[in-house]
């Protein structure tokens, strides 16, 4: 009866307690039922790297010392995978179910940016569609019960990176045969990109296919790619994070056919959108038919970055039941919620409610753009057209400093966006237009 009692109280408050052996999140705010969170709680038990052999300086001995920590954890019924303070130079480090890197405080993980250390390629997402490629630098795969946490750093070395920023025609001839093996659905393992010349450089956290996933705590300082990106994942709390990361495609958190999550008291500083959600591209979304959904961003900070939520463009497994509020950019960035498609991706987008937001200086307000195709729209053809089912979308609520334009919709004829109301929009100066829409039904705007 104990137990019930505590969960009643969590559900009524909205707060968050333990239950015998979950820590339960609850969004009782959430106008679409969002269910309680249970996350797993890590058993008593340490095993730091330093005993599995772990050399401040030594990528070799830590990067092994890693694997072993993590083996060793597993085995063991799960607990923690500790860094302890100091320095610690390695290569990519792999998860184990029922296993929580700790990073202590005064911990700093070291990511060497040499790609040979990156192999053998693994099956990730890349800009959504699967396929093989360099090993994420901490990666997953079809792990339960993992996590991130404690107050100090992961740093990847960035000087090599950066030389891949650019995307010289290696790398544009790469996507071509990317696109052309997914619209023909050749299997994700066949899918070789970690070939010399490609350039799909890995991500920082990539976990995919995962079950109950905790990031807590910890400080990032640069990422080579996407910084943290769920893939085909359930069950996520992710809160109190520090993000830093100005390199190209440096969003923030990009959640990819992932469900049922809490995003809550995080600080991004991005070089691209800070929360991204998304759902596979064209083909490969289709045929994996997993929405992203049920999805709840509240009390972040967004320093910096592209737009404080973007949705898409690779979202064509669908995007719904979604609710973000009081999320605040302290700086500059393009769009406050920006939701972007294309003829090419099918797929919905429904149901999203973003409230109580607000930012300094931006480009739009709130926009939907159904024509987002990017380079893309150039270097491969339409293999078929499908286009995205728009509906029921709200922001209100809002306060923002300066904006060339408050609302731009840009709806497609063939299926134009249905119910959309902005309410409470307050922009104290607006420099080119009020507003711009197309192809949409049933908006309405109120104050």
């Amino acid at each position: 009866m104990r137990h019930i009692l505590i969960s009643l109280l969590v559900l009524a408050g909205g707060l968050v307690a333990s239950a015998q052996d979950r820590t339960i999140v609850t969004a009782p705010e959430s106008p679409y039922a969002f269910e309680p969170l249970h996350m797993y709680v890590f058993p008593e038990k340490d095993f730091p790297i330093t005993k599995y052999g772990a050399k401040p300086g030594d990528i070799k001995a830590t990067t092994a010392a890693f694997a072993k920590a993590m083996a060793a954890c597993n085995k063991a019924g799960g607990g923690r995978v500790v860094v302890p303070a100091g320095e610690w130079l390695t290569g990519p480090i792999h998860f184990k179910s029922n296993c929580n890197l700790y990073l202590s405080e005064g911990a700093k993980v070291v990511f060497e940016d040499d790609p040979s250390l990156y192999y053998p390629a693994v099956q990730v997402s890349w800009e959504g569609a699967e396929c093989m490629n360099l090993s994420p630098l901490l990666y997953a795969f079809g792990c339960e019960n993992i996590a991130i946490s404690g107050p100090g750093m992961l740093a990847p070395k960035m000087d090599f990176w950066r030389t891949w920023f650019d995307r010289p025609d290696s790398h544009l001839q790469a996507t071509r045969q990317l696109y052309a093996m997914c619209s023909t659905q050749v299997p994700a393992t066949e899918r070789h990109m970690e070939r010399e010349g490609v350039h799909m450089r890995p991500h920082l956290i990539h976990f995919n296919r995962c079950t109950n996933i905790q990031l807590d705590g910890f400080k990032i300082r640069e990422s080579p790619f996407w910084t943290i990106h769920t893939f085909m994942c359930k069950d996520v709390w992710a809160h109190h994070l520090d993000v830093f990361a100005h390199g190209h495609n440096n969003d923030g958190i990009d959640l990819e056919m992932t469900q049922h999550v809490v995003v809550e008291d995080c600080s991004f500083d991005q070089g691209d959108d800070a929360v991204v959600l998304k759902a596979g591209r064209n083909q490969d979304g289709w045929a994996l038919n997993m929405p992203t959904q049920d999805i709840v961003v509240r009390r972040c900070q967004v320093v910096h970055g592209h737009c404080i939520l973007g949705i898409g463009s690779e979202m064509s497994g669908g995007v719904r039941r979604v609710y973000m509020h009081d999320c605040h950019s302290t700086d500059n960035v393009y769009r406050m919620f920006y939701i972007k498609t294309n003829h090419r991706r099918g797929g919905f987008i429904e149901d999203i409610t973003v409230e109580k937001v607000s930012a300094t200086k931006m480009q739009r307000v709130f926009e939907i753009n159904t024509d987002v195709l990017y380079q893309w729209r150039d270097i491969v053809p339409t293999f078929e057209t499908k286009i995205t089912r728009i509906r029921n979308i709200v922001m209100r609520n809002v306060e923002a400093e300066e904006s060339e334009a408050v609302y731009e919709i840009r709806g497609d004829e063939r299926d134009p966006v249905d119910g959309v109301l902005l309410e409470n929009i307050h922009v104290k100066r607006v420099t080119k237009f009020n507003n711009n829409a197309v192809f949409v039904r049933n908006l309405t705007v109120r104050n």
